[in-house]
């Protein structure tokens, strides 16, 4: 009996130290658990989330919105989830209802319960979801944490999108933003770094249920909107331009035209329009080719609108006057063994009467006069052959070769616009530099940068970039252009605005034909432009307006319409004519603000 007791003794001992032992360890491993068994509980409770700011927006002139985000949403679903605590049926019948989609591949989607994070529908407007709500009165909209719960199982995520609220205007200047927020032309591309948002990240702990416990948070850097953008350019000059241009197009049967408005003092460019234009809302279903900026990106021979700045070089230089006269050949002359001809034969003109008909006769006498050298030397300082730096991707330097590489006719032909090939800004920067008594400054587009807190991160003002001609010299051409609109014999008369004097210079070039079609030009197809300023004793604005390959044909199939001033005079007319009295220029070149009376 007595070695049973001892026995019993014994097992219970060993019972209180097999199972004291077990409390004890797993006392240890409470209050001090290995590395091994607590990283995986500390990983399940980790929280980290991860946010990007808002992406800057674009603004004009005067502020008014031309890019934003806007809250959008991912719609989730969790398969897994639904089928375990939801209503499948339910949740198939109310997407494929409201978001237009087949039932069928949602069921389908709904079934693959081994899946717990599936993207239904994309970059839905929260303005849409907001309906989505009223149409299905059982459905609840509750959003905690950036997350919203829609029906069970199905969960909204957000995914700003970028808006252009003013549809196509000014999109080949703002570009656009893919949906990842990376800018992909204009604007959104070239000022990328500053108008994307920053990254902001929280590091906590969750409980149980999924909730963040707030005692736990070790770091929080809130994310950062992204800098707003301010142009220079003006919404209502803007509107006014595309639709010139537009109905150049349709009236002439262009198959592009683009244009210009700049502010001949500063620089700033009021207007950039080139058509055909695209909605960057949906910016994948435009053609390639009409996301192309002309009016900096396509380098084409300028014509008569050379002329201008080649008899500027003549005259800075003491080669000619204004009265000086030269033999315009009645409208044929050869020279190097090559002939030349003139649109309408003349005799014998002075230095302004061979701007004020074109004649280029009369324009490669001026060009021989000057040389290879300075007339290189002199259409270089215009900034020809350059880029000019206006602060958008894809501006084209032009094509303006040395003269090592010209033939003893190559002056005669550049002095009339052949050539040489530019852009518009380059042509326009030209003739603004005339309209600025000979001082040319950079022309740009982005007034300033600025940060979500208000600070100024880049600001551009007037530049002046060089001197290509005195001062005399500027204010001859300026009177001699102003004869071109003016004189009923002049190439301009279209480009009147009643009021007004006007000075400028009509361009048509015969199209280069590509080397693959043989080169040299093809005899039916031109590019027209205009460019010019007002008003013409104190000049404020510059315009230019190029068309590609205008004119309309007869039954006999000649082509009739397609000179510059024909074409786009009364496009610069319509332009200029809404500019002024917007901006409240006076015929003498004053700005005239309004001021409020007090009673």
């Amino acid at each position: 009996m007595e070695k049973l007791k001892r026995r019993s003794w014994l097992l219970e001992l060993l019972i209180f130290l097999l199972f004291g032992g077990i409390f004890f360890r797993l006392t240890l491993l409470h209050l001090y658990p290995e590395p091994w068994i607590k990283q995986p509980i500390e990983e399940h409770r980790a929280l980290e989330v991860r946010r990007v700011g808002s992406r800057g927006r674009i603004l004009d002139r005067n502020g008014e919105i031309l890019a934003a985000d806007v809250a959008a949403y991912h719609v989730v679903v969790d398969p897994r989830y639904i089928a375990e605590h939801g209503d499948a049926g339910r949740v198939a019948e109310v997407l494929s209802a409201y978001f237009s989609l087949e039932r069928a591949e949602v069921e389908e989607v709904l079934a693959k319960v081994e899946r717990q994070y599936v993207r239904v529908v994309k970059f839905v407007p929260a303005r849409r979801l907001e309906a989505f709500e009223r149409a299905f009165q059982g459905v609840r909209f509750v959003q905690e944490d950036g997350t919203s719960v829609l029906l069970k199982g199905v969960l909204l995520e957000e995914a700003p999108i970028r808006s252009y609220p003013k549809g196509s205007l000014m999109a080949h200047v703002l570009g656009f933003s893919n949906r990842e927020g990376v800018g992909g032309a204009g604007i959104e591309l070239r000022y990328d770094e500053y108008l994307r948002g920053k990254e902001g990240v929280r590091n906590s702990k969750k409980d149980g249920r999924g909730r963040e416990v707030y005692s736990e948070r070790t770091l929080d850097i809130p994310p950062q909107d992204g800098a707003s953008v301010v142009l220079t350019l003006d919404q209502q000059i803007q509107y006014v331009a595309e639709r010139a241009i537009e109905n150049i197009c349709l009236e002439f049967e262009a198959k592009a035209a683009w244009a210009i408005v700049q502010e001949v003092r500063t620089g700033e460019i009021l207007a950039m329009a080139s058509f055909p234009d695209f909605d960057p809302n949906r910016y994948g279903r435009a053609p390639a080719d009409w996301l192309k900026n002309r009016a900096i990106g396509v380098n084409f021979e300028p014509g008569s609108t050379m002329k201008a700045g080649v008899v500027a070089g003549a005259i800075d230089r003491g080669l000619v006057e204004v009265s000086d006269r030269f033999d315009c050949e009645n409208g044929y002359w050869s020279y190097g063994g090559r002939g030349l001809r003139d649109s309408h034969p003349e005799g014998v003109l002075s230095v302004e009467d061979i701007v004020k008909v074109s004649s280029n006769i009369g324009m490669a006498k001026i060009a021989l006069m000057l040389g290879d050298a300075s007339l290189y030397e002199q259409l270089r300082s215009f900034g020809f052959g350059s880029r000019l730096g206006v602060g958008l991707p894809g501006e084209e330097a032009g094509i303006f070769y040395a003269p090592k590489h010209w033939s003893k006719i190559s002056a005669t032909r550049i002095g009339m616009g052949q050539g040489i090939a530019t852009t518009a800004v380059q042509v326009l920067s030209m003739m603004n530099t005339i309209a600025n008594d000979g001082f040319q400054v950079r022309p740009f587009l982005v007034k300033r940068v600025v940060d979500a807190s208000g600070q100024v991160l880049e600001e551009n003002s007037r530049e002046m970039v060089g001197r290509p001609i005195s001062r005399a010299t500027a204010l001859a051409m300026q009177r001699m252009l102003a004869r071109v609109v003016a004189e009923e014999e002049g190439t301009g008369t279209k480009a009147r605005v009643a009021g007004y004097s006007v000075a400028g210079k009509t361009g048509t070039a015969q199209k280069v034909r590509p080397p693959e079609e043989g080169g040299g030009y093809y005899e039916k197809n031109f590019v027209s432009s205009f460019a010019g300023f007002l008003p013409a004793e104190n000049p404020q604005l510059s315009i230019i307006v190029v068309a590609d390959d205008p004119g309309l044909y007869t039954e006999s199939g000649r082509k009739i319409k397609y000179y510059g001033g024909t074409v786009c005079g009364p496009a610069f007319r319509d332009i200029a004519e809404f500019a002024v009295r917007y901006l409240r220029i006076s015929p003498e070149g004053r700005r005239v603000y309004r001021t409020r009376i007090e009673e």
